[in-house]
């Protein structure tokens, strides 16, 4: 995958200066040929969530959802680009892309929890890997139903929260983001595996406690 290197914030910002004039160019199309591009073959790291935040800070909340529903439709074409490629015979990719560990912790986890295995990842967003989890979701046959219902659902939160701050709280938003996104990316990672460890340790508890009440039963 094809990745764009921080050098520093003033360079990131430079460059998303030119970036986001360009595609704003274009409008939506250019938005949403910008999410296919990153869902699919070339990785723009935190590219739709900042070029979202710059195209919504201090617009209307109708231009914002705009530009969320274009990234979130072009994110689910190029999810769906990896996707068939999964399936028609993506295993190879899947194991030149990827280790053996990761792909087989992959292959548990979609095996354990379904559709959560792609969910999850969709709404986090980066360092949390996530078109290991596209491909390998048409590698293992996942249903292209529950596999579309899943990246719609998580793009769509994703991409409405940076929106939803942008118009809320403008370019205050904008640079923070330039700044921190990679460590808020780390946050949500942390705070929502603190968040499963609690909600299984409370599930692992009850279940004890059922099965001690059915016993003095």
């Amino acid at each position: 995958m094809i990745g764009l290197m921080f050098i520093g914030h003033d360079w990131w910002a430079r460059v998303w200066a030119g970036i986001s004039g360009g595609i704003s160019a274009f409008g939506g199309l250019g938005v949403m040929l910008l999410a296919i591009c990153d869902s699919s073959f070339l990785s723009v790291p935190e590219g739709n969530d900042l070029l979202i935040v710059v195209l919504s800070a201090g617009k209307p909340w109708s231009t914002m959802a705009y530009y969320v529903a274009m990234t979130t439709i072009g994110s689910v074409l190029g999810c769906m680009l990896l996707y068939f490629v999964g399936r028609k015979g993506g295993s190879s990719l899947l194991k030149r892309r990827f280790s053996a560990g990761k792909i087989e912790r992959a292959e548990k986890l979609f095996s354990r929890y379904g559709i959560l295995t792609v969910l999850i990842p969709s709404i986090l967003p980066p360092p949390l890997p996530f078109k290991i989890f596209v491909l390998s979701a048409g590698v293992f046959r996942m249903n292209i139903f529950s596999f579309l219902t899943a990246v719609v659902i998580g793009r769509t939160i994703r991409y409405s929260i940076w929106g939803v701050l942008a118009v809320l709280y403008g370019n205050p938003v904008k640079r923070f983001m330039q700044q921190n996104l990679r460590d808020l990316g780390i946050a949500f990672i942390v705070a929502f595996l603190l968040m499963s460890a609690l909600i299984t340790l409370y599930c692992i508890r009850r279940l004890k406690e059922t099965k001690i009440e059915n016993t003095d039963k």
